[in-house]
């Protein structure tokens, strides 16, 4: 975290139409969460980032039971939690034609804290890491899901 503070998404997944996006607005680290583009959680720090190096995750409690179920996100700075949010649902089949990126939100924004090409992170983003815990089978969809889906889908 340079001196004067940093701004910018750090990694994101989705977009204006669902997705999700790690970022820092006035350096306190924020993560957006947003169900089909209608339903949008943020979960905020209570502060910002201090200058020098830091580690910001962000970690998900997945109720379980199925597709689409709800869960808790919780933000850590340094391997302490800053904040946490509940979400009901979440979009079990994908966030649409978007990809991820790193250190940008390239395509339609996940949130309105940010506009369009002014998502650049702006301090130095030294490593990411994405981990599937031990229980994420429970996201994966069951055999009557895909059936539903495919049935859905004709």
């Amino acid at each position: 975290m340079p001196d004067e503070g940093a701004d910018g998404v750090l990694f994101c997944l989705g977009g204006h139409g669902g997705g999700w996006s790690l970022y820092l607005r006035e350096s306190v680290p924020t993560f957006c969460y947003t169900l089909f583009g209608i339903e949008r959680t943020h979960v905020r720090a209570d502060g910002p980032v201090p200058h020098g190096e830091h580690q910001v995750r962000v970690e998900f409690g997945y109720d379980g039971g199925g597709l689409g179920k709800g869960g808790e996100f919780t933000l850590y700075v340094d391997g302490s939690a800053v904040g946490s949010g509940r979400v009901d649902h979440t979009q079990g089949i994908g966030f649409g034609y978007e990809s991820s990126t790193v250190g940008r939100d390239s395509l339609s924004p996940v949130t309105d804290d940010y506009s369009p090409g002014d998502t650049a992170f702006t301090g130095s983003l030294e490593w990411l890491e994405m981990e599937a815990g031990s229980d994420s089978h429970d996201h994966l969809i069951d055999p009557e899901d895909l059936l539903r889906v495919a049935m859905w889908k004709q």
